[in-house]
């Protein structure tokens, strides 16, 4: 068969498998590695925090392995396929969402010394606010883990034939071995391995696409030629997908969520040994997405240079937009055997790098949030075994949530547009409590309340209602130059995945359909900050506003914590102040071990001078 005309593709090879099957007991090895290396500190802080002892690369790179996921391996390729490169303009949103996270909510949860960032919501409001944010978080990471598990599982089926649920109940076991064996050290250094192994199965799908196109040139101008390089749309209408503005906008709003206040995330940077590790962590995690997004957009370009006459998709090859990679590289690398193991072996790693880190989050949160304030004197040896039993126990739900997943459409955008509904009324209230001393918990938990109604009212009803085309603007695709073009069908699919490309429209689409449920995606996130924030500040003012006296200054974001690396040595030594409403047990992270480290508690140093 000759490239870009179609047809099926060959299949796994036998050295494919021995790459796949490798590479994915290596980070496996990695994680029982650490907690062999690591089995004499057992404590909640060494599983949970790895320590503290963490230094900026690991972590940055772990930062940038953990939301560039299966998700991103084989979505972002795609996406720029049918939609163009508009997608690397996320690079200017990742530099916004990194001096946002580093200058204002790092200083802020570093020096506070907190486990869980939900810890914050209740020292600044209280136990109530705390607990609804900590749900919040646990049921969106379920639902995203969920899709990142889906990911690679239907790679795998493209590529392989191997049974969808085979797949994705391995790929939960392997992560619940070394997240419950090794804790949140384990998790870093194997992101740091995966992360190498993402960035070359897209190195060798573009070059083996520019020999066999005639070389970056031709690929470039190819891409010209089809649309694909109209990258700066400066349209201010909210409702188109992507422009200019939604990306830049939105998409810094939605990023900064993900990394300011989401628990997988801040577990990381609150790893590392110093403030200033920490914030550095954040900027080189930045350089990581620029050099991964677009190595996953140039992947997508190469993408249409081979099949701009004849789509896979409209040709019946794949039954889904996601497929589209893992089938570009059985066309193109099926003859190299080995390489598409180690591709698919990208995607997989990208898959285990954020199921890890969700899983280790969502038991920290869980501890910290639900457990430890009601069993306040649990030894360490019995949170250890609590820590890897629910370890276990959110790896199998986040393997459930898989199948959900799989009816919710393009999984790139389904994974972000979870994140907007969801974060975007969380981070509201941060920014609520951490820039105003005015707003009360009434007014924060009537905010969160209504940001979180509007953001599921427009999420919900985009996916009922999809925008159409004239919003969404796909580009032209071809099959003129296909061999044959079969009839279009799933049998590549369980049947339970067959919604997951062609989602029929509804002959009655009301009118909020084509108006309210068509606003871009990125906007979902804004949108809920500022519902959250407006409606805070309107009912903290109308019922009395917050009695300021009761505040510690500590809570709340200070000028010198910006652009001044040096400025949280005190904080990061000294015992914060507590809000009086929290309570006492609050203090130092809920009696968590890893607040009583030397490292963090100055008075215990002198003590022993």
């Amino acid at each position: 068969m000759t490239t870009g005309t179609g047809g099926p593709v060959a299949s796994f090879s036998v050295w494919d498998y021995v790459v796949f099957v490798g590479t994915v007991l290596g980070a496996a090895g990695i994680g029982l590695f650490q907690a062999i290396r690591g089995r004499k500190n057992t404590s909640s802080d060494e599983f949970l925090l790895g320590g503290r002892q963490m230094t900026a690369v690991p972590v940055a790179m772990s930062l940038t392995a953990s939301f560039m996921s299966g998700i991103t391996v084989i979505g972002t390729p795609a996406e720029a396929y049918r939609f163009g490169a508009a997608f690397w303009i996320f690079g200017i949103s990742y530099a916004i969402m990194s001096i946002i996270t580093a200058e204002i909510f790092v200083p802020l949860f570093y020096r506070l010394g907190i486990t869980s960032t939900y810890e914050y919501l209740e020292m600044r409001f209280n136990k109530l606010i705390r607990v609804i944010g900590t749900t919040m978080y646990i049921i969106q990471t379920a639902l995203y883990t969920g899709m990142v598990i889906y990911a690679p599982a239907l790679a795998l089926n493209q590529i392989t034939g191997l049974n969808l649920w085979g797949v994705l109940v391995a790929t939960g076991v392997v992560c619940i071995i070394y997240c419950t064996l090794g804790g949140l050290k384990a998790v870093i250094w194997t992101d740091v391995f995966q992360m190498v192994i993402m960035l070359a199965g897209f190195v060798a799908v573009i070059a083996r696409g520019a020999v066999i196109q005639g070389g970056l040139g031709k690929i470039w101008d190819d891409c010209y030629q089809g649309g694909r390089l109209n990258l700066f749309d400066f349209d201010p209408d909210p409702l188109k997908r992507h422009t200019f503005w939604t990306i830049v906008v939105g998409g810094s709003v939605m990023w900064a969520s993900i990394y300011s206040i989401n628990q997988s995330q801040v577990q990381r940077y609150i790893s590392c040994k110093t403030l200033t590790q920490a914030k550095l962590s954040l900027y080189v995690n930045m350089i990581g997405l620029w050099v991964t997004v677009s190595l996953a957009v140039f992947s997508g370009l190469t993408m249409y240079s081979i099949y701009k006459n004849c789509d896979p998709l409209t040709n019946g090859d794949v039954g889904a937009l996601d497929q589209l990679l893992p089938y570009l590289v059985m066309d193109i690398l099926a003859a190299y055997p080995g390489v598409p193991g180690l591709f698919v072996a990208a995607a997989y790693s990208g898959t285990l790098s954020t199921v890890s880190s969700s899983i280790n989050a969502l038991v920290a949160v869980t501890v910290e949030d639900f457990i430890r304030p009601v069993y306040k004197n649990l030894t360490d040896k019995q949170v250890t075994w609590m820590n890897m039993g629910l370890s276990v126990f959110f790896g199998f739900l986040c393997i459930g949530m898989a199948a959900i997943a799989s009816l919710m459409g393009s999984i790139l955008q389904a994974a972000l547009s979870i994140f907007g509904m969801i974060s975007g009324p969380l981070l509201g209230l941060y920014l609520l409590g951490m820039f105003w001393r005015t707003a009360n918990s009434t007014g924060g938990l009537t905010g969160l309340i209504a940001g979180l109604v509007i953001t599921l009212w427009v999420g919900i009803g985009a996916q009922i209602y999809p925008p159409l085309a004239d919003k969404t603007n796909p580009l032209p695709i071809s099959v003129a130059g296909c061999n044959r073009t079969q009839d279009l069908n799933y049998t590549t699919l369980a049947p339970w995945t067959s919604a997951v490309t062609l989602t029929p429209l509804p002959d009655d689409r009301p009118a909020l359909a084509d108006s309210w449920y068509s606003l871009s995606y990125l906007y979902f996130c804004l949108l809920g900050t500022l519902v959250t924030v407006i409606v805070g500040l309107v009912v903290s003012a109308i019922t009395g506003g917050c009695k300021q006296e009761k505040l510690s200054s500590d809570l709340f974001v200070r000028r010198s914590d910006l652009f001044c690396a040096g400025c949280g040595k005190d904080s990061e030594s000294s015992e914060p102040e507590i809000n009086e409403k929290a309570g006492s047990e609050l203090k130092r992270g809920s009696n968590n071990a890893g607040f009583q480290d030397p490292q963090f508690n100055i008075v215990e140093k002198v003590s022993k001078m």
